[in-house]
């Protein structure tokens, strides 16, 4: 965990944002589990608590700057924003399980984005998103106890 903290706080660094006590707990809260999603709900909620001046809107903000630097992956899931630390591929897709809410990187063969492009005139894509949902090979076999 400490190898993924002290690699945000150099992208950060890199980036000439500073490297705060907030941040720090943003990125730790992420990099505890760094193959699951966390709603940050939740995370807002914990960081409050340890910095009640803290608000919801630099929270979120903060998220948003550490996705563009690629250090997390934020995700809209049942109408809540979700956030776990970033995989190390560049592009990539996910089964996430439905139970214990892990995710593993799947491969997948390469989209003809020409193929959608064409249903689409006049569009050009810029980027997309696949995942998978169900229950996971753990939690599969846990049920069956």
């Amino acid at each position: 965990m400490q190898e993924l903290i002290d690699q945000a706080q150099t992208i950060i660094k890199q980036n000439h944002l500073r490297w705060t006590k907030q941040r720090k707990m943003m990125i730790t809260s992420v990099a505890q589990q760094p193959d699951r999603y966390f709603n940050i709900v939740e995370i807002d909620k914990y960081l409050r608590k340890q910095y009640p001046g803290l608000s919801h809107d630099t929270i979120y903000r903060n998220f948003k700057e550490f996705e563009k630097l690629g250090i997390v992956e934020l995700r809209q899931h049942d109408d809540q924003m979700q956030v776990k630390y970033s995989c190390d591929t560049a592009h990539h897709h996910h089964f996430i399980c439905d139970v214990c809410g892990r995710v593993q990187e799947i491969q997948m063969p390469s989209l003809d984005m020409q193929f959608f492009e064409k249903q689409l005139p006049g569009a050009k894509i810029t980027g997309h998103r696949f995942e998978l949902h169900g229950i996971c090979a753990s939690c599969q076999t846990k049920s069956l106890k």
